[in-house]
């Protein structure tokens, strides 16, 4: 009753007036959108649409696995009551997000819908023939004749089993017949819409919302021989699972976390194999703007997106942005609360890469979440991979970080030289960090030392900053196959 309500409130925003339903058959043919069982509807006729009525499709794909469809057709009807299948949807649809809207037309009222996807298979078709005659065909072993019989269906729980010249069998070899298709099996999903039609010709928009339409970002950087700029191209990997084709179709793209509510018919979605990957590598083809608190990009051209098929796309391409590499030797904040002497010994230390997401360095486009893949030249000239890290949906004018992996060259010991409880939750305690670089040029290290609680650096060898209210790092310079230590003492107190 709540669907029906909600489906009425939708369709009065739309200017369709539903019209009281009639009660149905007990011949189960199609589904509403909650799932129930109904008759199929009774018009004075019947007419079908398909894609190739299409006038206009657009997609919308969120990187959430769902997607908007809107496509606009040409529709010719009678006057009078008239049922209309429109044919031609995603499989994965979600029926109770679908609206019509007349654009066109002499008058156009909705009295009902349903969504038929009680498809068309051997086994269903088994189901659809209990209690029924089919022809079952076997080859003659003596004569080499394929003979015919007729049998009853008489159950296919667990396997077919018939009934022929009055005895009962199952596992027959024979091939069967149907004399028909039922009426409530279809070919493909379908939406059945009774309408009340005020003429003969009308054009209509629908929409709805599918699962297994998805898309994601992938970049592509390449740094320059010292590591102080990089080239960016940034690609979409758009995937089709939804059970449709979108021939020609406006694509667009929302980048974001949208709010959905579980069990919104996702866990019936199917899950396909990619069957084709079409790749699209011309110049960047997509405009993007804020939408409310996302962002919307759109294709500035026409697009085919295929079922079973991943099409990419260049999103952005950005040369020569100055990019800052960073090696980083993180400690720990239990480290002060106890007595620990030695903590790690010839300890790698981590590579990053960082740089603005600025428009006066090339870049500012709004960056989706996405893996960027890092690649430089060797000596030779040859391009090697050099490692890939996951950022998040990163706005403009942000700074974005790249966690490469560990540097071969640079490594640290890192030291408790003294420890003392001075009271209940406050120590004091005395530390030395060795950093070696066996690289042929001098290297910046940054230590980052987060204490916790309250806490104070009595002493130092090298200067410090406090970088937050838990955190204090400090930057030493370590020679061309050098060596340079870090000691400083330190008092905190966790309680």
């Amino acid at each position: 009753m709540r669907a029906f309500i909600a489906t009425t409130a939708a369709l009065a925003v739309l200017g369709l007036t539903p019209a009281p339903s009639t009660p149905a058959s007990s011949t189960p043919a199609s589904y509403t959108p909650t799932g129930d069982a109904v008759a199929p509807p009774r018009a004075d006729t019947t007419h079908r649409s398909t894609s190739l009525q299409r006038e206009s499709v657009s997609i919308t794909v969120y990187n959430q696995n769902f997607g908007l469809v809107r496509e606009v057709r040409s529709i010719d009807l009678v006057s009078g009551s008239v049922d209309l299948e429109f044919a031609d949807v995603a499989s994965a649809i979600q029926p109770e997000t679908v609206h019509i809207r007349p654009l066109e037309g002499p008058g156009l009222q909705v009295l009902e819908q349903n969504y038929q996807y009680d498809l068309l298979n051997p086994q269903k078709l088994l189901e659809k023939y209990v209690g029924r005659t089919i022809t079952v065909y076997r080859t003659n072993p003596a004569t080499g004749v394929e003979e015919a019989v007729e049998a009853e269906v008489l159950s296919v729980n667990g396997g077919t089993i018939l009934e022929i010249d009055g005895e009962i069998t199952f596992g027959h070899p024979g091939r069967l017949g149907f004399p028909e298709v039922p009426d409530n099996l279809i070919a493909d999903p379908t939406l059945l819409w009774r309408l009340d039609s005020g003429g003969p010709r009308h054009v209509v928009e629908v929409s709805y919302l599918t699962g297994s339409l998805n898309w994601k970002s992938d970049y592509v950087m390449v740094l320059n021989e010292n590591d102080t700029a990089a080239d960016l191209t940034g690609w979409v990997t758009l995937t089709n699972q939804s059970g449709a084709d979108y021939e020609n179709a406006t694509l667009q793209l929302v980048a974001g976390d949208v709010q959905r509510v579980s069990g919104g018919g996702q866990d019936e979605l199917r899950r396909r194999m990619v069957a084709d990957v079409a790749m699209e590598a011309a110049a960047p083809s997509f405009s993007e703007e804020a939408f409310f608190e996302y962002h919307l990009y759109t294709l500035e051209r026409p697009a085919d997106v295929v079922h079973n098929e991943q099409k990419q796309v260049v999103l952005l391409e950005a040369a020569g942005f100055p990019v800052t590499k960073r090696l980083i030797f993180h400690g720990a904040a239990h480290h002060y609360r106890g007595q620990y002497g030695e903590i790690a010994r010839n300890q790698k230390v981590g590579v990053f890469l960082d740089f603005e997401n600025r428009e006066h360095e090339g870049l500012g486009m709004p960056l989706p979440k996405g893996v960027v893949r890092v690649y430089k030249r060797d000596a030779s000239g040859a391009q090697q991979f050099v490692g890939e890290d996951l950022i998040d949906h990163t706005p403009r004018d942000e700074r974005v970080r790249i966690r490469m992996g560990e540097a071969f060259d640079v490594v640290a010991d890192r030291r408790q030289m003294d420890y003392q409880v001075v009271s209940r939750c406050v120590s004091e305690s005395a530390w030395q960090i060795q950093i070696r670089n066996h690289k042929d040029e001098a290297v910046t290290v940054t230590l980052v030392e987060p204490a916790g609680g309250d806490w104070g650096v009595l002493s130092s060898s090298h200067p410090y900053e406090r970088l937050d209210v838990g955190t204090f790092t400090f930057e030493p310079v370590v020679e061309a196959r050098g060596e340079t230590t870090v000691e400083y003492r330190v008092r905190v107190r966790w309680c």
